[in-house]
């Protein structure tokens, strides 16, 4: 008998030692921006300054070309939140909101058609993660809705923070082309005080302290920001930055000044189209201050993981909800189907991946975050997803886990799809109705010239077009 209380002593023990031994789980740290384009210094822009967003490209991979599903809040972050496409989860435009946030409807919403979906953060606090968020990672109405929680979802949070701050409070100072209005219309504010008085200052804070309460358990958390969405509000010291006389405007091609064909026009407002050359330079002044601004709030969190010493067991993803314009083909702000509103931001950095540092062309979709983030972690899917792991990627910068990205808006009652690869973006409005196009984005990058009708590129055309069709599914 004690012989095989020595045996059963002894099994235990070795289990305990084991299970001491074992690694611990991944945490995730999700930082998202609001409206935030490529204007970074990383993605090679000469003028923004984004040195903390930089850091992390050099300690992470850097996706040069990652493209978001639908170029509007709402349903891009529907679609990578629940891992699915927007024909899947069917929302295909922001909630409505009435002339103030009392009327605001929280409908359409993705449980109004995928009632029992998990959601990225939700599968995480399934799997015995804390799982918090801090601001907007589901729509908010910006800035309508600063300092609610908007159109959140309950079962995917533990704990939530919304913060509000001076911007909000101070609306009234900010220049808007729509009186009354700045989540819409361009508006922007050089504001007085610190960063710690404004709403994304504050969500750093708030931030750091949650790091700090969980540290010594696995996390997720979410870091939604604000800025730069419109009003494009931060601290003087960052307007200071970009002195409007230094930034030249971009150039228009032929079919932009005659906004052709008309479909990929139609997110143009008319306030843009009135505003002085000095008024533009002046917005772009602003949109870049506040990237400056959010960018400095990112380092600030970042800091905090570094010095609470959980870098080293976390996975950091900084991306954007989609892309934005600064006047390119003479459009602002989003729902274009131009490398500029689909093109976002993605920088992931994953403890003892192989290819940290280096930045890769590998086509990459907001909806391969969900399982990329399941994969780095070692969890399951809790139901189909439709992207991918880019976890290959992250060990080898050229290895390709998708040939296409697509990305689809809607305007009135029909759809438009654009799908990028290697060498082209191919565009379908209304399954041709309204227009088609098709640029050479390693030659015309600046997208000037259609080629969808050229009879050297008819088969381009025509294969893209299939591919479309397909994804699409016959909705349009």
């Amino acid at each position: 008998m004690p012989r095989m209380l020595l045996i059963v002593g002894t099994i235990l023990l070795v289990s305990s030692l084991n299970a001491d031994a074992a690694e611990p789980k991944r945490n995730v740290l999700f930082l998202i921006a609001d409206d935030l384009n490529c204007d970074l210094h990383c993605y090679g822009h000469a003028k923004v300054r984004s040195p903390h967003i930089d850091a992390l490209a050099a300690r992470g991979m850097r996706f040069e070309r990652a493209y978001c599903q639908f170029p509007l809040c709402s349903p891009s972050r529907s679609s990578f939140l629940t891992g699915r496409r927007p024909n899947v989860t069917k929302v295909h435009t922001n909630p409505t909101a009435g002339a103030k946030p009392s009327d605001y409807r929280p409908t359409p919403h993705f449980r109004d058609f995928l009632p029992d979906t998990v959601t990225l953060p939700q599968a995480f606090r399934k799997n015995g993660y804390y799982v918090a968020r801090v601001g907007k990672l589901f729509h908010y109405g910006v800035p309508g809705q600063i300092g609610t929680s908007g159109l959140d979802d309950l079962p995917s949070w533990e704990h939530v923070v919304n913060p509000i701050g001076r911007d909000k409070k101070e609306e009234g100072k900010i220049f808007t082309f729509t009186p009354g209005s700045f989540g819409a219309t361009l508006s922007w504010l050089s504001a007085e005080g610190t960063d710690a008085e404004q709403t994304d200052g504050i969500g750093a804070s708030e931030a750091i302290s949650l790091l700090e309460q969980v540290k010594d358990k696995p996390f997720f958390l979410a870091v939604g920001f604000y800025r730069p969405h419109t009003p494009y509000v931060a601290p003087r010291q960052y307007f200071d930055l970009y002195p409007p006389e230094q930034i030249d405007l971009p150039a228009l091609s032929a079919d932009d000044k005659s906004r052709t064909p008309a479909a990929a026009y139609l997110s143009s407002k008319k306030e843009q189209d009135t505003m002085t050359d000095a008024q533009r330079r002046e917005a772009m002044q602003a949109y870049w201050a506040s990237i400056s601004f959010m960018d400095a709030q990112v380092g600030r969190v970042v800091a905090a993981l570094e010095r609470l010493d959980l870098a080293k067991n976390t996975v950091i993803v900084m991306t954007s909800d989609h892309g934005y314009h600064m006047a390119e083909h003479g459009l602002w702000q989003k729902m274009s189907l131009f490398e500029n509103s689909a093109h976002v931001p993605l920088v992931i950095v994953a403890p003892d991946a192989k290819g940290a540092g280096k930045s890769s062309k590998s086509l990459a979709e907001l909806v391969d975050l969900y399982p990329t983030l399941l994969d780095l972690c070692g969890l399951a899917p809790p139901h189909e997803l439709d992207g991918a792991s880019l976890r290959p990627v992250l060990d080898d910068p050229a290895k390709e886990v998708k040939s296409t990205a697509f990305t689809q808006v809607k305007r009135g009652q029909y759809l438009g799809y654009t799908v990028r690869t290697d060498r082209w973006r191919y565009t379908l409005w209304n399954d041709g109705k309204e227009g088609e196009q098709l640029f050479d984005m390693d030659h015309d990058p600046s997208e000037s010239t259609n080629l969808a009708t050229h009879p050297d590129h008819a088969e381009v055309a025509k294969d893209l077009r299939a591919r479309l069709q397909k994804y699409a599914g016959g909705v349009w």
